[in-house]
């Protein structure tokens, strides 16, 4: 067995085996999706939903027939407002990004889990499409009762942001008005003398 390994012919064979492998695997589209979701009050108490999901290629080939499927958004729950939750492409060059957004209105309060997005494409080695799934969102509390904002949270705020500097300068400012104005004592002995 080991005059087998050790035989320079061998070696080189397994070597460029596993190169070959290597690059064989490397050869296809590697699709990563992120879906993210974000939510607006709107002046009329209604809460807008706006999600954007992006899709990018990490591998070495292009991917055809690129296609987006967002199913995750029910109907009786949700408006569509802007664009649409699916979205299709002819092709995503490796490196490359593709990015889709719709926006979309809440009718009821009450928590939300939304499902990951799903990515149908193709691979010209392969005959049938291949699938990827985007990274689900968290979970999205529409239409909560939020607690409004008080009038001095904004100095609240500034003095947990900014105290620590606020007292520096505070004491480095009495100490010269400590040194820059004369004491009572100081100022009788000065009148003294005057007289």
């Amino acid at each position: 067995m080991e005059t087998v390994i050790g035989n320079p012919l061998i070696k080189a064979l397994i070597i460029l085996f596993l190169l070959s492998a290597t690059t064989a695997a490397g050869d296809a589209p590697f699709i990563i999706s992120h879906k993210k979701a974000s939510l607006t009050r709107l002046k009329s108490g209604a809460e807008r939903v706006s999600v954007s999901i992006d899709i990018y290629n990490q591998g070495f080939s292009t991917a055809y027939d690129v296609s987006l499927v967002d199913d995750s958004w029910p109907k009786d729950l949700f408006d569509i407002i802007s664009g649409n939750t699916s979205n299709s492409w002819e092709r995503l060059d490796a490196g490359g990004i593709l990015s889709h957004s719709f926006e979309i209105d809440a009718k009821r309060q009450g928590m939300f889990h939304g499902a990951p997005a799903v990515i149908t494409y193709r691979v010209p080695t392969k005959v049938s499409l291949q699938e990827a799934y985007s990274t689900p969102i968290l979970p999205l509390d529409i239409l909560a009762e939020r607690p409004t904002e008080n009038k001095l949270d904004w100095a609240k705020r500034l003095l947990a942001k900014y105290g620590s500097q606020l007292s520096v300068v505070s004491i480095v400012l009495l100490f010269i008005y400590l040194v820059a104005t004369p004491s009572k004592a100081s100022a009788a002995k000065a009148s003294k003398k005057k007289s």
